[in-house]
């Protein structure tokens, strides 16, 4: 290797060098983020296998020449550009946040260091690295000084790896300590991580205890849907007797309500609305799902530093210790400042307060890492110092470390500042030290802190604070937000390593200190061993290990790119205060959810139910000699009967705010009041029938008032489902019940409706036959509901109560 190589190397490419590499196509040209395209989204949402069942039987009712009765193939308009609008706001949003969020490596050229995008990367780039840096391409260290890299993301290996020149790195690896630089080998598709972050960044609705419900439910209505359609097309079009036109539209008229056309919709629908509302939070979502899970969790463990306090400091005092003169430790405390790269929050504080270093020339260097707690630099005969934690380098009984225990209980930060024996370097440094200073950094409490955490202490969520930092300062910052427990915080170093005695000790215990990467990790570990659901909240590099390995991973948008890329959530806001409003958001999507599939799944239970008993009516009618019974309804009714009961109510249940907590069992609870609740309706509905159905031969006008009784049962019933779903009742739900109502009885009223319709309620012996029925069905369908949450240990309430006042307003 040539010197002008390597002298071109030292100060990067050029700028020509650049761009004719970017002619050759040598750049990192990944997509900023893999959401699906547009093209994609419209393919989705249009080509389902709902969309396919509800075209099939349209291009039937068609062939018909009813048209009207096909005004349900308008669910397969609705259904396909609500679903494709939705998504595309939520891909717009995720996408304009990923780009504010992603890491920006800094690379050299023309002998300057720049910040660049990922993908202007380009092949030979030298690329800088420090504390929390990701690395973002493939390449080989080209300068190292005591560099460690994390390649655990990649290998699982948690120990970092000692790397020296010529050493290879991986993306999605991230530096722990050191720095240094490396040059790009491989970029773009190329790199060992690229298509596992692309993998990773996808948009997904996939992979959440919602999403796997209702996969089931689906399932499991599918098998009941191929002998109920079987036999519903066998009755219409044999035993019924009728001529064509009518026996295929009684045949659509009994398939089209069994497909719970809008479940999937309203769920998709409703978490992409999520994730539009808390971008304009400030929130990224990395993936869908962690808005659902965050609503599941029960614990929080909170990093201190920049989570519940804010990242600046200040040095607030210098507390000269020993003979040491003040002059030379604000000499060496700015020259330690100055020769630090990559400066973390307390040494730039530092750099701030003492701007001007004295120039020494450095010999050896041991930058920071969470396992040591300490840095330093030796500056030959200037002596060799250290900056770290007092708790750490100070025998634990000596006046120093007692002044430092003392400053650090009321909730400052202190580091030492302290002279040693040895070079910083040497395999047993730090060696025999001597205290010189206590540097005292004040760290702001956010003001938002106090109110998250009694936010989530009334949604009876844990707390657990864990920090690097002393345990007493800890403490003093805990117990100023009155977390409880604060103020006998824990020091980590004295935690034991078996995962269920750490496990008893978290149980009762809140805040720690001293903790270590791999002890956050064991935590994490240790509460998920008690059947807890645990959110990692941290900004540090030290975080990303647990934050990996949480149900949950939350990261702040100052925070290392490391911890960055592991999470599932990112606050760009930096914003501790913004999780109540995820978890919020969580809770409307899982609990609305819940609602909306209680109503279409009741409606495929009645549906698939009259099928089955309209259709073993017409076998037996074969078999017995009985006149044949064709389905009560038209395709039309069938569609008005969907409308105010289930798809309007629905997607305005879909949006609406619900406070409720997650719970676990979501297809149980749906299923206890859809069965109850079907059953009653398509029994009802079907003995209103028997009661108006005049025989085969019967005119038009008793056909239709046979429909129209039977329709006028099923309506009632459904609507007091509606009712029940809609509960606790506020101003706005009583309002869309009565609106739904209102609605029914001007479709049953007015002239033109009726006669579109085809609804004719004139004969009072019937119609009042409809209304006992209905009433009957009514009081059998609320006595479930009541059983059903008496036996499962709910409280079943009509009202919320006075601490339910976020479902109190409709959030439009």
């Amino acid at each position: 290797m040539s010197t002008t190589v390597q002298a071109s190397r030292a100060t990067g490419l050029t700028t020509a060098e650049v761009e004719q590499r970017r002619r050759d196509g040598l750049s990192n040209d990944v997509p900023d983020r893999a959401s699906r395209s547009v093209r994609d989204i419209i393919r989705a949402n249009v080509f389902t296998r709902i969309n396919a069942i509800l075209g099939v039987l349209f291009i039937l009712v068609l062939a018909t020449g009813s048209i009207i009765d096909g005004m349900f193939g308008l669910l397969i308009v609705a259904n396909s550009a609500v679903g494709i609008i939705q998504e595309v706001r939520a891909k717009r949003t995720l996408d304009q946040l990923a780009i504010v969020s992603q890491a920006k490596p800094t690379v050299r050229r023309d002998g300057k260091a720049v910040d660049v995008a990922p993908r202007e990367v380009v092949l030979d780039d030298l690329i800088e690295l420090g504390p929390g840096d990701q690395i973002v391409v493939d390449g080989e260290v080209e300068e190292a000084s005591l560099l460690e890299i994390d390649e655990s993301l990649l290998t699982g290996e948690a120990d970092p790896i000692d790397k020296q020149i010529g050493d290879q790195v991986m993306s999605g690896s991230y530096v722990v300590s050191g720095g240094g630089c490396y040059r790009a080998t491989k970029v773009g598709k190329d790199a060992y991580a690229a298509k596992l972050a692309e993998e990773a960044s996808k948009f997904t609705l996939v992979k959440s205890e919602l999403r796997s419900g209702i996969d089931t439910i689906l399932k499991v209505i599918t098998y009941l849907l191929i002998p109920a359609g079987l036999l519903s097309i066998y009755n219409q079009l044999v035993s019924s007797k009728e001529s064509w036109r009518p026996a295929v539209t009684g045949m659509v008229a009994a398939l089209v309500p069994m497909v719970p056309e809008g479940l999937v919709l309203m769920t998709s629908v409703a978490f992409a609305v999520g994730v539009v509302r808390l971008g304009r939070r400030k929130c990224l979502v990395q993936e869908l799902p962690a808005i659902e899970g965050l609503a599941r969790v029960d614990v929080v463990c909170a990093d201190k530093t920049g989570t519940l306090t804010e990242n600046g400091m200040r040095v607030s005092d210098i507390k000269t210790l020993d003979s040491f003169e003040d002059n030379e430790v604000r000499q060496a405390l700015a020259a330690l400042a100055a020769d630090d790269p990559r400066p973390n929050a307390s040494v730039q504080a530092i750099a701030e307060a003492l701007p001007d270093g004295p120039g020494w020339q450095r010999t050896a260097v041991a930058p920071f890492s969470s396992a040591k707690k300490w840095s330093g630099c030796s500056y030959g005969e200037h002596g060799d110092w250290l900056l770290g934690a007092p708790d750490v380098l100070l025998d634990a009984h000596s006046d120093d470390a007692r002044m430092a225990e003392e400053l650090g209980s009321s909730g400052l930060r202190i580091l030492l500042l302290a002279r040693s024996d040895r070079p910083v370097d040497a395999a047993d440094a730090p060696g025999t030290v001597r205290p010189a200073a206590l540097v005292v950094l004040e760290q702001r409490v956010r003001p938002d802190a106090k109110e998250t955490l009694e936010y989530f202490a009334s949604q009876h969520v844990s707390i657990k604070v864990i920090s690097g930092d002393n345990a007493v300062s800890v403490g003093a910052v805990a117990s100023s937000l009155d977390l409880t427990g604060g103020d006998h915080a824990v020091d980590a170093r004295g935690l034991p390593e078996d995962r269920e005695q750490l496990a008893d000790v978290l149980d009762h215990e809140t805040t720690f200190g001293r903790v270590r990467p791999d002890q956050k990790r064991a935590m994490v570990a240790a509460l998920q061993s008690r059947g807890h659901t645990v959110a990692m909240t941290g900004d540090g590099v030290n975080d990303v290990l647990a934050l990996k390995d949480a149900d949950i991973g939350v990261a702040m948008g100052a925070g290392s790119p490391a911890t960055r890329a592991v999470a599932q959530i990112v606050l760009l806001d930096n914003k501790f205060a913004t999780l109540p409003y995820v978890v919020g958001e969580g809770r409307r999507v899982i609990g609305n959810i819940e609602r909306v599939s209680n109503l279409f799944l009741t409606k495929t239970v009645y549906s698939v139910l009259l099928a089955f008993l309209v259709g073993i009516a017409g076998v037996g009618s074969q078999i017995f000699g009985y006149d044949p019974i064709g389905y009560p309804f038209l395709p039309r009714h069938v569609t008005i009967a969907a409308w105010f009961t289930i798809g309007i109510p629905a997607f305005i249940l879909s949006l609406a705010p619900n406070n409720e907590r997650a719970r676990s069992g979501f297809v149980r609870r749906v299923m206890r009041l859809a069965i109850p609740s079907g059953v009653v309706i398509g029994i009802a509905t079907f003995v209103a029938y028997l009661i108006a159905y005049a025989g085969p031969e019967a005119s038009a006008q008793q056909k239709e008032q046979a429909g129209t009784t039977a329709l006028i049962t099923l309506i009632m019933i459904a609507v007091w489902v509606l009712a029940i779903v809609a509960r606790p009742y506020v101003w706005w739900k009583v309002v869309l019940i009565a609106t739904s109502v209102a609605a029914y009885l001007l479709l049953f009223t007015v002239p033109f409706t009726r006669e579109f319709f085809k609804l004719d309620p004139s004969n009072v012996a019937l119609t009042t036959a409809a209304v006992i029925c209905g009433a009957i069905g009514i009081v059998l369908v609320e006595v479930a509901w009541w059983i059903s949450a008496s036996l499962l240990g709910e409280k079943g309430q009509l009202f919320p109560t006075p601490a339910g006042g976020a479902d109190d307003e409709l959030d439009t």
